[in-house]
């Protein structure tokens, strides 16, 4: 049986090769750093993930949209905190996104699941929005 990590990198294979200008690939990446931080975790990777999910899913930014706000925030370099983290982060789980056939049903798993681990983390929505509004300028 392949662990969750293993699985993690299946999924990967699938939405690197997909060449989708969309570039599906990031929502993945969020995802995972969002519902796998841990508190040796780095803050960026969590805080990240927390900020491509709210664009994603509130602003409707596709994937290569969220790569480009993530790059933007990186520049200049900033220090960030490590958010507080609800236990239980989204029912849907790496293996679940892999069930459905690969195409548009994959690409519509790994949104059913950024909003599982989204809304997991209801009480960070406002902490979220404000940072991108106060650093993207994205309402």
């Amino acid at each position: 049986m392949a662990s969750e990590e293993e699985l993690l990198h299946e999924l990967m294979v699938c939405t690197l090769t997909l060449g989708d200008a969309t570039f599906v690939h990031q929502h993945v990446v969020d995802a995972w750093a969002v519902q796998h931080a841990t508190e040796d975790s780095k803050p960026i990777a969590v805080m990240f993930g927390l900020i491509g999910l709210y664009l994603h899913l509130e602003r409707g930014f596709n994937g290569r949209e969220v790569q480009r706000a993530h790059m933007q925030l990186g520049t200049p370099r900033r220090t960030w905190s490590m958010p507080e983290l609800p236990e239980r982060r989204g029912a849907i789980r790496v293996d679940d996104v892999l069930e459905a056939v690969p195409g548009l049903d994959l690409q519509v798993m790994i949104d059913v699941w950024c909003n599982s681990v989204w809304e997991a983390c209801e009480a960070l929505h406002s902490q979220i929005g404000e940072t991108c509004a106060f650093e993207l300028g994205v309402w």
